[in-house]
């Protein structure tokens, strides 16, 4: 019996007379009959038992994680995109956690590593820390929101826009794609400043040359090195649905993970749910994927039958029947309509009928005629609960609440609420960080080494070079969209309890909010000052002016 029997679950030719035996389905164990007719179990588990309805048809098998996604992944983000693209619900689940965890500006917030660069020169301090964290901050908004758009490769968007669309990319198929370029020739007067420019990449052109199967080194366009690092990627020049660019669909590129020197080229940011897994098979919405397609039908059918019956609202009912009336309507033998008989009599019955009181005008019917109304039964009466069990199974599919999604807080109180928003915000704060260390920190980080080269940020004189310590240059948090309010003075008296019982900082209430503490503090002494200069009181958080209304409690003895 050879290896592929082996592994088929065969078995060895049967004797004459006997007939062959069927494949079975691989890691399916042969149930064993005796057991099952006298009621015993055949397993120590349930779940692994082949007695209950439940499971005896589940055959579910294993597999590595390449080998699970990368043959069903063109499918799943074709149809998730669909979904996304023509489905309300869909659509408003991936833009609220986009504006949650981007928000209109992806602001950089420079902390370099002191500590460690202070083992190479004492000089690296908190004082230079503070004018290093300032200088990059002031390059990077100078390079990012550079109104020629020099940072994106194609010229259309900030960095910000590019790093919220590649977060929904990321949140729609699963991964998100870009490539740091080195632009020479945009350099001059009114052009580009830097060399460095990002390209956002369509996840569909990462694949392997002229759609070879896997191999151990090459999984879906990733080529990977003996250990599972990615060393390259294969990519389309053009996308293979591009019928414009159809000479350029059909080329690959093979584009180098880093430089030589450990410069980042392609940025490929994915959440991994496995050991081992090089490309994944989805965003969030593959879990509901069904259930979200079922749940957008039955919307489109419920709303199709109330058009309809608000399109047929009333008829009128006749006494006579069909011979009838067929004979009164002067029907000819070819079927063609012949205007007389009964219908002229109503015709002219009703145009001769206008009684009016007071100006209204009162209908009157022919003999024999009468209205009936179409009682419109829609939505159904239990379209609301099913629509609401339905989205809350999504929103906890994609790590929202259910007001998120639905924008329904008309049966939601403030504890609820703020309960809703802590949990919600536990998965929101995750992906920001994930999303940050992924792919928009290997992004400064590049910008960094060119800002580094250029000699424009404040280094001591024995200051490491950047590729020595690149970690250290580049630590930085990443401000997205604030967090909110539910009741803003509830929550504003929390802050300022937590401060001043030191369970935190001002930089961290700060931040909560999408705010610099260092911007705040600074915008407050301004103001300070102004009320000063214009021989105004300042206000009662200065610190200097006492409360109003506060009793001055006696000294203690």
């Amino acid at each position: 019996m050879g290896v592929f029997s082996r592994l088929m679950g065969t078995q060895a030719a049967a004797p004459a007379g006997r007939t062959e035996p069927t494949l079975r389905t691989v890691n399916r164990p042969v149930r064993p009959r005796a057991l099952h007719n006298v009621g015993f179990q055949t397993t120590a588990y349930d779940a692994a038992g082949w007695d209950m309805p439940e499971t005896e048809q589940w055959n579910a098998w294993l597999a590595s994680p390449d080998i699970e996604n990368n043959f069903a992944r063109n499918q799943v983000v074709a149809r998730i995109r669909d979904l996304v693209r023509n489905d309300g619900w869909a659509s408003g689940g991936i833009t609220r956690i986009t504006d949650s965890v981007i928000g209109a500006q992806f602001r950089l917030v420079a902390n370099p590593d002191y500590r460690l660069l202070a083992t190479f020169d004492p000089a690296f301090d908190k004082v230079w820390a503070s004018e290093f964290r300032s200088a990059a901050e002031a390059l990077w908004r100078d390079w990012a929101n550079d109104v020629g758009r020099w940072s994106d490769a194609g010229r259309r968007y900030t960095v910000s826009q590019l790093f919220r669309m590649a977060f929904r990319q990321k949140l729609v198929d699963g991964e998100a794609l870009a490539l740091l370029l080195w632009l020479p020739e945009r350099l001059g007067t009114g052009r580009a400043s830097y060399n460095t420019a990002l390209q956002l990449i369509d996840s569909d052109r990462l694949s392997n040359p002229h759609l070879a199967i896997d191999t151990h080194h090459r999984r879906a366009g990733v080529e990977i090195d003996a250990w599972g690092a990615p060393i390259a990627y294969h990519i389309r020049r053009a996308h293979m649905g591009d019928w414009f660019s159809a000479p350029d669909s059909v080329t690959w590129d093979r584009v180098p993970r880093e430089t030589t020197f450990g410069r980042r080229i392609v940025i490929h940011d994915f959440e991994s749910d496995r050991p081992g897994e090089h490309r994944p098979v989805g965003g969030v919405l593959k879990s509901v994927l069904g259930k979200m397609k079922m749940l957008s039908r039955y919307d489109r059918v419920e709303l199709e039958a109330a058009v309809i019956n608000a399109i047929f609202a009333a008829y009128i009912e006749s006494p006579n029947d069909p011979a009838t009336v067929a004979e009164a309507m002067g029907l000819q033998a070819d079927g063609q309509e012949n205007w007389n008989g009964y219908q002229d009599a109503r015709s002219g019955y009703h145009r001769n009928r206008d009684l009016k009181m007071n100006g209204a005008r009162i209908p009157t019917l022919f003999p024999g005629e009468k209205i009936v109304s179409v009682d419109a039964k829609r939505p159904a009466t239990n379209f609301a609960a099913f629509e609401n069990a339905a989205l809350r199974n999504m929103a906890s599919a994609i790590g929202c609440s259910f007001e998120q999604l639905s924008g329904d807080y008309s049966k939601t109180n403030y504890s609820s609420a703020r309960a809703a928003m802590v949990e919600a915000w536990k998965t929101l704060d995750r992906r920001r960080h994930d999303f940050a260390t992924g792919f928009a920190t290997p992004v400064y980080s590049a910008f960094l080494e060119e800002a580094f080269d250029l000699g424009q940020l404040p280094l001591p004189r024995n200051a490491p070079d950047f590729a020595e310590v690149r970690t250290a240059y580049s630590c930085a948090k990443w401000m997205g969209q604030p967090r909110g309010w539910v009741d803003p003075v509830k929550e504003a008296q929390a802050a300022v309890l937590r401060m001043d019982a030191g369970l935190a900082t001002l930089q961290q209430e700060c931040a909560d909010q999408g705010l610099d503490y260092e911007e705040v503090i600074a915008q407050r002494a301004d103001e300070v000052r102004a009320f000063k200069e214009n021989g105004l009181n300042p206000p009662v958080w200065y610190g200097d002016v006492p409360a109003a209304n506060t009793e001055t409690k006696p000294e203690p003895q």
